[in-house]
């Protein structure tokens, strides 16, 4: 065996060279890596005991991509570009033999070897869409000469995983083996392409499948309406749609020119920074620093879930996915059957969309065990509560929890607003109480808010952050304040929401800037939607506020066909008439005067104070780091990913133009747009929220 670097060593077995890289975790495509494939593949084509060559890697997985820390940096080493060239060119057959994943650059190293291998439990894919990129090493021109047109297209702008079994129909891998077998099967596959005297096959050269799709535009032009929606608001997958009709309409050095083009223009965009950003957010959200990584765990075996509502249904799903038991308690037996019938209903709905099956169904039933006797959650490790927002409610649960939960166990709360602390000091075991803020549908929604106390234990939180990976959420640690990091901003933007159509600006006027933004939809739309009455009643109503005068209408959104929008039957909405007088008569009852107001004052006046509370949550430190707010805003209520964040897109636009907007609109507004002191002080240093550490 000779080392060829650090992480590439050269075998030769009996005329076959075996190529190994070894560059944990993921044999990312480092200068490294790349120049110990250059030089391996160079060595074993320049020896005559050499008749091929298999690629190979150690660990758990093959190349699983680039090593996106290099990006936005001067080059160094090898470019992947001259290493494939060097592969594909080879005198003799270059065998790849894929384990685990073969992800972005890893599959188009795969993509330039001749004939590829892989196990049976192995991925392959192209995700760079997901990065804000194409494939920028011919991935665009190769995978349909292998795959079709069709296919690639909808590989490339998902950047889906594609198992081995699916890699093989498609001809995109050209034998199957079992992990175990990888090595000695690729080796064996070798000698069988040099006994049968099979050509050194470049994808390059398969033209057949991109010239059936010649010809005929409208191939593309039905992907892109049909995945319109999809792709709205993205720059990526139309880039990756134009790369895959070059491939079809152009000789390959061209397709592989427009590629290039396009590519380094995703690569200098503000949506694929934002996205590489949002990446690495992502991955950094899950490192605390005061809670060291040894920090012994407690076992969580068995969860309690008080409520069975909307919000304790979702969240008993979570865990009964994951395999652990849960007992549900409710205080009437209606209202706990209706919570058990909702979950099954939900798992049933997954079964039938082919997404589960009926036995997975069954087996996560029998983990759930409904109650109403509050003792019998004595054994659980964990309990969540998930009951009205009302403070003294919570505190009575608590009080009741501390003399039935047995000792270690922790104490978790779903409020979405309420002080954590006061929560906790209902009890004799602050430091076993937590808050757990999912976010609805629980089921659904990936986000998990873990609210630290004051006395909250380091043990109790790393367990829920651990325990909150294992359920699949994002989890990100904040500190108590109202409304935590994601309600206290969004208090923000609805509040400047609501007085902008007092003061001339109409709800769907409010909405499509938003929209338009890249948010799912406004806020307008977003209360039709959850309902206007929530937490509203008749008895109470004062005629005080739109809301509850729409309330009062019987405009209670989308459920009763009219909100601040008009729904048809399938609840289509349209502007409202009836909804423009009644703010317009609203407002002058108030003295206020009706205006044009601005897109841009609309966007400005909705996300700026936003990103200003941000800075007051960091400089709270209710928030470890700005990114880890950009994670909650994008899990949490819909912020477009490819503008990283509400923190990550200040640092875009520049402080210095939030910071003086601000000034601006409290000057004409009011206090509301006090500047926080932390955004007047990085603007002062020259510094973005990036560079805060």
């Amino acid at each position: 065996m000779t080392a060829i670097n650090p992480v590439t060593t050269l075998e030769i077995e009996d005329g076959i060279a075996v190529l190994t890289l070894d560059s944990p975790p993921v044999n990312a495509l480092s200068a490294t890596v790349r120049a110990g494939i250059r030089d391996g593949v160079a060595q074993a084509s320049a020896d005559p005991a050499v008749q091929g060559i298999v690629l190979i890697c150690a660990g758990k997985t093959f190349i699983a991509g680039a090593d996106i820390t290099e990006f936005g940096k001067p080059p160094v080493g090898p470019a992947l570009q001259e290493v494939q060239a060097l592969i594909e060119d080879a005198p003799k057959p270059v065998v790849a033999a894929i384990h685990g994943t073969a992800l972005g650059g890893g599959l188009e190293v795969a993509l330039v070897c001749h004939y590829r291998v892989a196990t049976r439990s192995a991925k392959c894919g192209l995700p760079e869409v997901k990065l804000g990129l194409l494939p920028g090493a011919g991935g665009t021109q190769r995978l349909p000469r292998i795959v079709g047109a069709a296919r690639a297209l909808e590989m490339v702008t998902s950047g889906e995983h594609v198992p081995a079994a699916a890699a093989a129909e498609m001809g995109l891998v050209d034998a199957l083996t079992d992990d175990a077998a990888l090595r000695a099967d690729a080796i064996a596959f070798t000698r069988k392409v040099i006994a049968e005297g099979r050509p050194l096959r470049k994808v390059r050269d398969l033209n057949e499948k991109v010239e059936a799709a010649r010809g005929q535009p409208e191939l593309f032009a039905e992907f892109r309406r049909a995945n319109a929606r999809r792709f709205r608001g993205f720059d990526a997958p139309e880039y990756n749609i134009r790369c895959i009709e070059a491939a079809v309409n152009l000789p390959f050095d061209q397709g592989l020119a427009t590629e290039r083009k396009l590519f380094l223009e995703l690569m200098q965009g503000t949506q694929s920074a934002a996205q590489r950003y949002y990446f690495f957010a992502s991955r950094q959200v899950w490192n605390l620093p005061d809670v060291p990584a040894d920090t012994p765990l407690i076992p969580v075996k068995r969860v309690g879930i008080i409520g069975a509502g909307t919000m304790g249904g979702g969240i008993a799903m979570n865990f009964l996915n994951a395999g652990i038991p849960v007992t549900i308690v409710e205080t009437a037996q209606p209202a706990l059957e209706r919570g058990v019938r909702t979950i099954r209903a939900n798992y049933d709905n997954t079964a039938r969309k082919g997404r589960l099956s009926a036995a997975a169904v069954e087996q996560r039933i029998a983990l759930l065990t409904p109650t109403l006797d509050l003792a019998q959650l004595a054994d659980a490790d964990l309990v969540i509560e998930a009951v009205f927002e009302d403070m003294a409610v919570k505190k009575e649960v608590f009080g009741k929890l501390d003399k039935i939960a047995k000792p270690g166990a922790i104490l978790a709360t779903n409020t979405s607003a309420l002080d954590v602390n006061e929560i906790a000091a209902s009890t004799s075991r602050p430091e076993s109480v937590i808050g757990l803020h999912f976010f609805s549908p629980a089921n659904v929604m990936k986000l998990l808010e873990v609210v630290r106390g004051d006395q909250t234990s380091k043990p109790v939180i790393r367990t829920s952050m651990e325990l909150a990976r294992k359920i699949g959420k994002i989890a990100a640690l904040v500190g108590v304040c109202p409304g935590f990091v994601g309600n206290r901003m969004l208090a923000q933007r609805q509040r400047e929401a609501q007085k902008l159509v007092l003061e001339g600006a109409l709800p769907w006027d409010v909405d499509r800037v938003l929209y338009q933004f890249g948010f799912p939809m406004g806020p307008f739309a977003m209360s039709d939607l959850a309902g206007l009455d929530l937490g509203w009643t008749r008895e109470k109503s004062s005629s005080s506020t739109l809301r509850e005068i729409l309330c009062e209408m019987d405009r209670r959104g989308q459920k009763t066909g009219a909100g601040y929008y008009d729904y048809d039957e399938k609840r289509n909405a349209k502007p409202s008439p009836v909804v423009e007088q009644i703010i317009r008569d609203f407002a002058a009852r108030q003295g206020k005067s009706s205006r044009t107001v601005s897109d841009q004052e609309i966007l400005e006046r909705c996300i700026y104070p936003m990103i200003n509370e941000g800075a007051r949550i960091l400089q709270e430190g209710k928030a470890i780091r700005a990114s880890d707010i950009d994670v909650v805003w994008v899990n949490g209520y819909g912020w477009p990913v490819y503008r990283g964040g509400p923190m990550c897109y200040a640092d875009t636009i520049g402080l210095d133009k939030v910071l003086a907007t601000m000034k601006r609109f409290e000057a004409e507004l009011g206090a509301d747009f006090k500047p926080a002191r932390l955004l007047e002080d990085l603007v002062a240093q020259g510094k973005r929220f990036a560079d805060l550490k």
